[in-house]
């Protein structure tokens, strides 16, 4: 393998990967459990695939409907936390993936998305671990879990196929895009929906975590978050949605997120794999080697950000600071990620509401693990009261 740390390298990579015969490279253990997924699959079927995907999450969707359902969730999410001592890590998790799955299946009973939810956490704790497949081990477990999951959408599929009501959701739009020119099978259907909640589980619960991290940690950036937030509700009725043009106007609440990206992402690097020899800068990386193009570093490089371990969203607010070629924190080229807006909206959304209903403080003994995942090992405990 061949690691690099150069963003300009790294970003040439990411542009130039179809036409420098790049593909992915990801483990086995989550290429197993997780199946082929859009991150495996490459030339016209990942671009069939990527194109279904944004027909659901992209611009158009994302602006119409989406931003309403977000806001109309986090609603409900966030009610009457008031009083109580909360582990701020388990609500973000529950919060990425009841949000993602209440836009992808609406109408179930709470059974459903009960079982949906603890397959769901197996598999994806089973694609992290090692390649172990024995009883008891987390990958074991991860891979019974698929297979519950899978019969539990087959049977969902089924159920809705035979039916005639219809439903505001994503799988309703997957059914129709299947009897249409993309004629998707059921088992693309169920990739498509496991891709969907897997890409930004951890990735969106983290950043909100490590986002109420980091504001309780730096009062003045709580402050400024604030007064975008309150100033958004004055010519709003309580009860009134925020819409996409509100969601437009969190300009500092971007910032926010992209700091808490670029000091606690949970995405390391990605990784390709040469599927001939390919000359780089002078070197001969063989046929069928790995590059793990290597972001760390990179986001806390001072030669590209001043100060750079210090929690500093203003530095997002300067012109063009988000297209700067060592900004990888969504990926590059064609396989940025699709889902970037929906998940800056989602933690945007989030922070909404949380801020404005609530003040917090951080209960002795959290601890907090950046490497290889970011995660407070205990839990993120806070005690949370009414503003």
């Amino acid at each position: 393998m061949i690691v690099c740390m150069d963003p300009q390298i790294n970003k040439y990579l990411l542009i130039n990967e179809a036409k420098l015969g790049l593909t992915i490279a990801y483990p086995d253990s989550i290429k197993n459990i997780i199946g082929v997924n859009m991150a495996e699959v490459n030339g016209t079927v990942h671009k069939r695939v990527r194109g279904i995907l944004l027909s659901l999450i992209g611009p158009a969707a994302h602006r119409d409907r989406l931003v309403l359902k977000m806001d109309k969730c986090m609603r409900s999410f966030l009610h009457n936390w008031a009083g109580k001592t909360i582990d701020i890590q388990q609500k973000a998790r529950q919060m990425a993936f009841m949000g993602s799955l209440e836009q992808i299946v609406q109408d179930e009973p709470n059974s459903f998305y009960e079982s949906f939810e603890d397959l769901f956490v197996k598999m994806f704790s089973g694609s992290m671990s090692p390649l172990i497949n024995i009883p008891g081990t987390k990958y074991y477990q991860g891979l019974k879990a698929r297979v519950k999951l899978n019969a539990l959408l087959e049977e969902l599929l089924a159920k809705r196929k035979a039916s005639s009501v219809t439903h505001d959701d994503f799988l309703e739009q997957l059914i129709r895009n299947s009897d249409s020119n993309y004629n998707s099978s059921d088992e693309e259907i169920i990739e498509q929906i496991i891709t969907i909640l897997y890409a930004g589980y951890e990735s969106v619960s983290s950043t909100a975590m490590m986002s109420v991290k980091y504001l309780h940690d730096n009062p003045r950036a709580l402050q400024a978050i604030r007064e975008e937030h309150f100033a958004l509700q004055q010519n709003k009725r309580p009860e009134e949605l925020t819409n996409w043009n509100d969601y437009k106007k969190m300009s500092f609440t971007r910032a926010v997120i992209f700091e808490t990206l670029r000091l606690a992402n949970v995405v390391n690097g990605l990784t390709r794999r040469t599927t001939s020899d390919l000359e780089l800068n002078g070197i001969i990386i063989p046929k069928g080697w790995k590059i793990y193009l290597y972001k760390r570093e990179t986001n806390l490089d001072p030669f590209f950000y001043q100060e750079p371990l210090t929690f500093n969203p203003w530095r997002w607010l300067e012109k063009g600071s988000e297209s700067q070629n060592y900004n990888m924190l969504y990926g590059a080229g064609g396989r940025e990620c699709p889902g970037k807006e929906l998940s800056i909206s989602r933690i945007s959304l989030f922070l909404h509401h949380f801020v404005t209903k609530y003040r917090w403080e951080e209960v002795e003994g959290n601890k907090l693990q950046f490497y290889p995942r970011v995660i407070a090992p205990e839990g993120l405990h806070i005690r949370v009261s009414e503003y």
